[in-house]
């Protein structure tokens, strides 16, 4: 460790003197722990602050902290005694060394400063001055005390040292005289010295302070007493008079009464805290203003009340006001932070300090409250919370919906494989009733699985959709057998959905499972005779009513139920996929998850309300659309049409075979291509009447770089592409028909059949649409108010 080291943990170690660096302006750079302790300031309070604060109002006006910098400056050196303030506004006498601080080429760099409380020293000197005053008035003769004795008449008949000093006469001047030549004009013309003897001659004593004169003609504050002496027989032999210089103390009680002023001047001149004085009891002896318009009442109001009125019911019945008290009188200070109530009843969020106040003596005199109002701060701190657990747990769904919605495209081409070679097992096994069960089984897990990577891409928003305009009083009808049949017997369902709720635009088999996956939640929840309710209404949301900050016209849609409810720690993991509370058997965790990336994924939200108990209720807030709902049509049957050449451009070689199985089994010739080099070589040699391509392929060409691609050379090959993954999807649909993995044969025979079917009528390759726009186009041709 080296020197320099050792020397900040002594500075950083010493707790009776504040040492502390100003620099070149006299602004606090370093502050130790005795600073700390002395002058109440932490500090990131006070550094970066000017050490002038530190002074009395007076010291202030007076220029004193920039005489010292200045001195400093000078002679390298200033000392100096005096008072100063702490953070809390009260005073103590203090010593003060400032040292100029110079680095090794001479150059002044700052000043350290070193400050100790000498406020009990200080009263100490003064009761050793006053002992040592009166031993020297024993001893030595009064010098700070004019002792004379004058005769009945009032001539001077003795004269003291003290007298002396303080007069400005020696004795062989003023021995002889009358002591009212010591008296100013006015009161000599008043006749005071008469009086003033005739009192002390009638009561024995007379005492009053006043000014008097010097022999040089100035004039000096005097406390003055004469008493009458008397012989053994009481007559009246003299005065024995005695007179002090107090003109020091007269302008110190000046100061301090000028400084007392100030002070209740700056108390009352705060408005931003209450600041207001308790006795030991709590009984309220002050008021400023800032109490005045932090609390509402008017200081003849509150004056002599307890000021446990200002706590809540709650916390009076807790015996708060009564422990803080208690606690500022054990610790010397009570700090904390709550509800407190105005005049008109109104609750603010309260920092409050209670600092106990002590004579001289140590004794309690009550107690100094500073109330600070922190409403708007505290909710700020609240916001910024609230704002930064939506923005945790935003970004924790992206993350899980990242790597969902990979896992989903990867399982979507095992399904292919899966379900491909199922089939081609099954026309191997034709005669073979076990075997084929086995297919069977096998088919069975893959449509199992496409259920459960639907659910993954909604969760992760990468679900390809089919958006329409629907009336959800009408929807929710329509499936409510459905969903009846899926609580069974366990709960009853009502539906409350008015026909004036506004028309959204939603995939309709994703808001059929949505609501399937909360009813079978609710049920699984509830208990017998519990009752399941789906309700909608119109609502208009504002930035604040939720996370997503969502503002304008929603349909709010929820599902309530009777059940038991979901304890508070885990209402939050809800929406997490795989999370459940179900048995193994009974759930796979990917219902809510399919919920929220389904309402997310649709323009709005979700969001869950549950008590213990009760029951929970999930409410999915879906944007309004001006649009008028399409009427339901039946979905036209394209001829299958067989025979022809297809180019299929799939890199996945097990891919590429269930695919080319199920392309052969619609009749057609396949020819594979591993990329899109190769599918385009294969183009070059040969003709087909459709290309069959993937879109996300390894390599720099992927599949609709690769379709755009053979457009521009083969403008009239028709092309259709297929993926797993909807971004991909979404960005193909808008220039060709994308098929969706994975997909069965009746799916592939269709949308082979719809692409050469519209390239046999001579339909412009640039025109070729998703089959979903397809549809949304002839149905607005038969709703043209809808548009």
């Amino acid at each position: 460790m080296s020197d320099a080291e050792r020397m900040l943990l002594l500075v950083e170690a010493v707790s009776d003197y504040a040492i502390y660096m100003l620099d070149l302006d006299g602004f606090v750079s370093t502050w130790n722990k005795g600073a700390e302790q002395l002058e109440g300031y932490r500090p990131n309070e006070i550094v970066g602050q000017h050490f002038s604060r530190f002074f009395t109002p007076e010291d202030q006006a007076a220029g004193l902290p920039h005489r010292i910098l200045q001195e400093t400056r000078e002679t390298g050196r200033f000392e100096s005694e005096g008072w100063r303030v702490r953070k809390d506004g009260s005073r103590f006498w203090a010593t003060s060394v400032a040292q100029a601080i110079r680095d090794s080429a001479g150059e002044l760099i700052g000043f350290a400063k070193i400050t100790r409380d000498m406020t009990e020293r200080r009263a100490a000197h003064e009761a050793l001055a006053e002992s040592e005053r009166r031993f020297r008035l024993l001893v030595n003769g009064v010098i700070d005390y004019a002792i004379y004795m004058i005769d009945p008449s009032g001539v001077i008949t003795n004269w003291n040292a003290g007298a002396e000093r303080i007069k400005g006469y020696a004795s062989r001047e003023i021995v002889g005289q009358h002591f009212s030549r010591f008296y100013v004009k006015e009161d000599r013309a008043a006749g005071l010295p008469a009086r003033a003897l005739d009192l002390a001659r009638r009561s024995g004593r007379y005492e009053a302070e006043g000014w008097r004169l010097r022999k040089d003609g100035s004039r000096f504050w005097a406390s003055v007493t004469i008493d009458a002496v008397r012989d053994d027989d009481g007559e009246l032999i003299g005065f024995a008079k005695i007179t002090r210089d107090i003109t020091e103390r007269q302008r110190a009680q000046d100061a301090l009464r000028e400084s007392e002023r100030q002070f209740r001047l700056l108390v009352n001149g705060v408005t931003d805290y209450a600041l207001y004085m308790l006795d030991p009891n709590g009984i309220i002896t002050n008021w400023n203003v800032g109490a005045e318009r932090i609390k509402g009442y008017m200081a003849d109001e509150v004056l002599g009340q307890h000021f446990s009125r200002f706590y809540t019911e709650a916390d009076r019945a807790a015996g708060l006001p009564a422990r803080m008290l208690h606690l500022a009188e054990r610790e010397g200070r009570a700090e904390a932070e709550g509800w407190r109530v105005r005049k008109d009843g109104g609750l603010f969020w309260a920092h409050v300090i209670i600092d106990a106040v002590h004579d001289e003596q140590g004794g309690l005199i009550g107690f100094a409250k500073i109330t600070r109002d922190i409403s708007e701060r505290r909710e700020a701190q609240k916001a910024l919370q609230e704002t930064q657990t939506q923005l945790a747990r935003a970004q924790k769904m992206e993350a899980l919906g990242q790597l969902t919605g990979g896992v989903a495209h990867d399982f979507n081409n095992l399904l292919m494989i899966v379900s491909g070679h199922a089939r081609i097992v099954k026309k191997l096994l034709a005669g073979d009733p076990k075997g084929l069960r086995a297919a069977e089984a096998i088919e069975l897990a893959a449509k199992r699985g496409e259920s459960l990577t639907r659910q993954l891409l909604t969760f992760s928003r990468r679900q390809s959709l089919n958006p329409v305009v629907v009336s959800l009083d009408e929807t929710i009808e329509a499936i409510r057998t459905m969903l009846a049949s899926s609580i069974g017997t366990a709960a009853r369902l009502v539906t409350a959905v008015p026909p004036v709720v506004w028309p959204v635009e939603v995939d309709l088999n994703e808001l059929e499972l949505a609501l399937v996956n909360l009813v079978v939640n609710a049920r699984d929840a509830g208990s017998r005779d519990g009752v399941i309710s789906i309700s909608a209404e119109n609502v208009h949301l504002r930035p604040e009513d939720t996370a997503e900050r969502l503002e304008g016209d929603f349909v709010a849609v929820t599902v309530a139920d009777t059940g038991c409810g979901i304890p508070e720690d885990i209402l939050a993991r809800v929406f997490d996929p795989f999370f459940t509370t179900k048995q193994t058997d009974k759930g796979t965790g990917l219902g809510l998850s399919q919920v929220h990336g389904f309402a997310h994924q649709s323009g709005g939200t979700v969001v869950i309300a549950s008590q213990v108990g009760r029951g929970t209720r999930v409410t999915l807030f879906l944007p309004r659309v001006d649009a008028l709902p399409l009427r339901a049509e039946r979905e036209e049957e394209m001829p299958a049409m067989t025979g022809g050449s297809v180019l299929l451009v799939e890199d996945n070689p097990e891919v590429a075979e269930a695919t080319a199985s199920l392309l052969e089994e619609l009749g057609y010739r396949v020819t594979a291509a591993g990329g899109a080099d190769a599918a385009l070589k294969a183009l070059d040699e040969g003709v087909f009447d459709l290309v069959f391509s993937d879109i996300v392929m390894a390599g720099p060409t992927d599949g609709l770089a690769l379709a755009r691609s053979i457009r521009a050379r083969h403008p009239a090959l028709p092309i259709l592409l297929a993926t797993g993954y909807s971004q991909a999807a979404a960005e193909g649909a808008h220039d060709f028909v994308v098929l969706r993995k994975p997909y069965q044969l009746s799916d592939l025979s269709r949308a082979v059949a719809a692409v050469l079917a519209r390239a046999q009528q001579g339909e412009p390759p640039p025109n070729l649409v998703s089959i979903r726009d397809a549809r949304r186009s002839r149905a607005r041709k038969d709703h043209p108010s809808s548009e």
